[in-house]
């Protein structure tokens, strides 16, 4: 799965996942403090109340639910910058 340019695109799926992770856990963890408050602004998407299917012997639930905020969407872009950095 490489590109026209040769790189591979899980490596950046991999950059922006943990640009994400590492930006969520900041806006989070920065929301005490009053300035930045709106890091940790953001909407919930996906299915809010699990579906459940029961077949007799096995019970299987699906859920999935994404919280995106302006933290995690800052560190997505700092996750793409540094995956360019590193093709260098």
């Amino acid at each position: 799965m490489r590109g026209k340019s040769g790189r591979n695109k899980w490596v950046l799926f991999l950059f922006l996942l943990a640009g994400m992770v590492l930006g969520s856990f900041a806006g989070f963890a920065l929301n005490r403090f009053a300035f930045f408050e709106w890091l940790d602004y953001g909407q919930y998407f996906g299915i809010s109340n699990p579906v459940t299917l029961s077949l007799g012997v096995v019970s299987l639930t699906f859920g999935f639910t994404l919280r995106i905020n302006v933290a995690s969407v800052i560190g997505m872009v700092l996750g793409y910058i540094a995956y360019r950095l590193a093709d260098k």
